[in-house]
């Protein structure tokens, strides 16, 4: 990745209320494309509670620059697009860790990749599983490395989505094989991705940003205000499914609470095989 796609310098045309920086994420505006990367290749990318903060406001930030016309959401270093919620963290203090909220607040970084008016490019440019392929998921589009791979975890660490991770997962690739994802846990290449319609292109590694900035450039070159009435007629058909994520968030919340959600993350974090069976519930 270039010097100008990796950096979070503030650009000179921003408001003064840009942030100095950031810790968990990068931020850097190329051209007309906000490039927004998860900055955690040590965690594989997974994220904490103030990597969804920052992530937050890093879209609040695209949408409100009018000089961006699109954001290109990305990981850092060649091995990870995201993971997902940090395991290893929720292992160790029984949450996400610190937010300046008190919430972990994943449930509106959702909503700001569905609603912020521009289109959204996933340039996954590796692992993208469990919390972190939702995100992709979410993207208007996504164009996957040859080394990226995709799928769902959540059953194997005691977790789940069960709002646009699972609902909004089935209308891009269909009620079966979006069942097949989630109950299986199964790891799927970019080229099987690509045939299931869930990203868009595959390209070569080293061509991966080039490709994003590339499909940045050409939607630069139309109406922002057609795209925006596009994206929001897109959304409007799928909306209602987020008062199934709300409900499913407040779910979640009880469940790592529970004996079963913690064997997941107390598994995970021991390299070990999760035991769930003393906890499964039938009726």
């Amino acid at each position: 990745m270039s010097d100008a796609l990796s950096s979070s310098a503030i650009p000179d045309n921003f408001p003064a209320s840009f942030p100095a920086s950031f810790q968990d994420i990068t931020y850097a505006v190329h051209d007309t494309a906000a490039i927004i990367t998860i900055n955690r290749p040590e965690r594989y990318n997974a994220f904490r509670g103030r990597t969804v903060e920052e992530l937050i406001k890093a879209f609040r930030l695209a949408w409100a620059d009018p000089g961006v016309r699109s954001v290109i959401f990305t990981g850092a270093g060649e091995k990870a697009f995201c993971t997902g919620g940090d395991v290893k963290q929720r292992a160790e203090t029984g949450d996400y860790g610190p937010t300046e909220s008190g919430m972990f607040e994943i449930g509106n970084l959702h909503k700001v990749i569905r609603d912020i008016p521009k289109p959204v490019i996933a340039a996954v440019n590796g692992v993208a599983v469990g919390g972190g392929h939702v995100l992709h998921v979410l993207a208007d589009v996504s164009i996957a490395s040859e080394t990226a791979r995709f799928g769902q975890a959540g059953p194997r660490v005691g977790s789940f989505d069960a709002g646009f991770g699972t609902a909004y997962l089935a209308r891009v690739v269909g009620e079966k094989k979006a069942r097949e994802i989630w109950f299986w846990c199964r790891i799927y290449s970019a080229q099987e991705a690509l045939a299931m319609n869930l990203v868009n292109k595959v390209v070569p590694p080293d061509q991966l940003m080039a490709e994003a900035k590339a499909w940045a450039d050409e939607i630069a070159a139309l109406s922002p205000t057609a795209i925006r009435f596009l994206k929001q007629s897109f959304n409007a058909d799928t909306d209602h499914q987020a008062g199934f994520s709300n409900l499913a968030m407040t779910a979640l919340d009880l469940f790592v609470d529970s004996p079963e959600g913690q064997e997941g993350a107390a598994a995970f974090a021991q390299k070990r095989p999760a035991d769930f069976a003393a906890h499964a519930r039938w009726h």
